[in-house]
């Protein structure tokens, strides 16, 4: 079997930074910690990860690059790889979502997709 995209479980955590914010200049500081689960019969490796940020402004920021973190991590067929990140916006609330640019071990390229989900200051999204 050759993983794709659909074998790749992908949960996100998200967490507002009020010590890193500064609401007065328009500056909210948001962490997110990605899982990443493999569930195909092969290891697949993260190359490269594509996101777009959007602000309740609806003011979009792409962003692209090789890896994340600063890897290109190797996940093996049934384990998970996480990590935290960060973003910043101008306005309390936003969006992210994206894709990770992935190869299978059999060297299958694939996109796994991210889905959107919220950045919010507690308590401002009910």
């Amino acid at each position: 079997m050759t993983a794709t995209s659909s074998d790749i479980e992908i949960n996100v955590r998200t967490r507002y930074l009020p010590d890193q914010s500064q609401p007065g200049d328009k500056r909210y500081v948001f962490a997110y910690t990605i899982t990443i689960s493999n569930n195909a019969d092969e290891d697949v490796q993260l190359l490269y990860r594509h996101w777009h940020i959007t602000d309740a402004n609806n003011k979009v920021h792409e962003v692209s690059g090789r890896g994340v973190v600063g890897e290109t991590p190797l996940i093996a067929a049934g384990e998970t790889y996480q990590y935290t990140s960060g973003t910043l916006l101008e306005t309390e609330v936003g969006s992210m979502q994206g894709s990770y640019d992935m190869v299978s071990a059999s060297g299958v390229s694939f996109s796994a997709p991210i889905q959107p989900f919220s950045l919010a200051l507690p308590g401002v999204v009910h």
